[in-house]
């Protein structure tokens, strides 16, 4: 709820300045009868749009969730974030397309002081806007609240290259406005698909931050019952909305009432301290009584470690009654043959243990 009430705030603040923005264009443009000024305050008003999809996206995403819909519509947030980003591309089509025909049929430009006056105070409403808008945003992970924030800062910038194409045109009579008009042109079409990139890449889902996996599986370990965590999976459905499940490594003398007390720590723990709801926590059982079984894992960890296409083995559990070796492994991504890369891993334990059926299981590499 706060995160929310803050987002809003923040949007409604550059509702506001947008607003005020396009008033005082309009003062200006009635007192100096300049049309092109009062047309401007309209490309204000449209701004004020970002924050106002902002707010539909943020109000939305924290319905609560329902039978249609039981993790919620936290991902809404996203689609408002790819609204945001066609706005930018299209502004920074329009910017584009108008430089270019200033290039084709370049005008004697007139800069009057009305008009510096007004670049000025663009310059200086806009940048501020965009700063704190993109900081909350990113302090919030709110990526339409960062989207909306890029959209003030492009709009900023615009104003400082006519500025810069004012003062310079003043000084040497040179107008370079056409020019460096298609140059931030180009950069805000750019800064645009790739925010619209980032947010459908969030959509598909994207692989764990290795921060947050390092830090959920840490906290996992720290039971004294827990040998090792793996194949950690987060699911987003929305900034605040994860939903996680992972794998242990725990001894083989654990009792179902043991792991099942072991496992709803764990859920509470992860829940406390990272926000992300633990849905699933299966087991590896690990022989840790058997010498033997100690032996040939050791003997199979070393088999793995020679073949430099797997990053990673887990799981392993030695059936003496079923003479079977099961364990896990995870092949690199950028492995050509995966198949071939098993098959040399089975040929190389089968040469010391031949009785063995070998039960290998290929995970992947979902987070670090």
């Amino acid at each position: 709820m706060e995160r929310e009430q803050r987002i809003i705030k923040t949007s409604i603040i550059g509702i506001i300045a947008n607003v005020l923005l396009a008033g005082f264009k309009v003062f200006v443009g009635i007192v100096s009868s300049s049309v092109a000024v009062i047309l401007d305050a309209v490309n204000n008003l449209s701004d004020a749009m970002s924050s106002l999809l902002t707010i539909i996206g943020t109000k939305l995403g924290a319905k609560a969730p329902d039978k249609k819909h039981p993790l919620g519509y936290g991902r809404i947030e996203y689609l408002s974030t790819m609204v945001i980003s066609v706005i930018i591309i299209y502004a920074g089509v329009t910017s584009l397309v108008e430089s270019i025909k200033k290039i084709i049929n370049p005008v004697v430009p007139d800069y009057s002081t009305t008009s510096l006056v007004i670049i000025t105070v663009a310059i200086a409403v806009k940048l501020f806007l965009g700063n704190y808008v993109k900081n909350v945003g990113e302090e919030l992970d709110s990526s339409a609240l960062v989207a909306s924030g890029l959209d003030a800062r492009f709009d900023a910038l615009i104003s400082a290259s006519t500025l810069v194409a004012a003062i310079i045109f003043l000084i040497t009579g040179y107008g370079i406005e056409a020019e460096l008009g298609v140059v931030i042109a180009l950069f805000i079409i750019k800064s645009g698909v790739d925010i619209m990139k980032g947010t459908v890449s969030e959509l598909l889902g994207e692989r764990v931050k290795a921060e947050l996996s390092k830090a959920v599986k840490e906290t996992i370990c720290e039971f004294e019952e827990v040998l090792g965590a793996y194949d950690l999976t987060i699911h987003n459905y929305g900034p605040d909305r994860l939903i996680g499940s992972v794998h242990i490594e725990v001894s083989d003398t654990l009792t179902a009432r043991e792991l099942d007390i072991l496992e709803r720590k764990i859920t509470k723990t992860v829940t406390e301290k990272h926000c992300i709801v633990m849905t699933g926590i299966s087991v590896y059982a690990v022989n840790t009584q058997d010498e033997e079984a100690i032996r040939i894992r050791t003997d199979v960890e070393n088999a793995v470690k020679s073949l430099t296409d797997i990053t990673e083995m887990h799981g392993f559990y030695l059936d003496k009654e079923r003479e079977s070796i099961s364990f896990d492994v995870i092949i690199d991504f950028d492995a050509e043959d995966k198949e071939t890369v098993l098959l040399a891993l089975k040929n190389k334990i089968k040469e010391n243990y031949p009785n063995h059926r070998l039960y290998i299981t290929q995970d992947y590499d979902i987070s670090d």
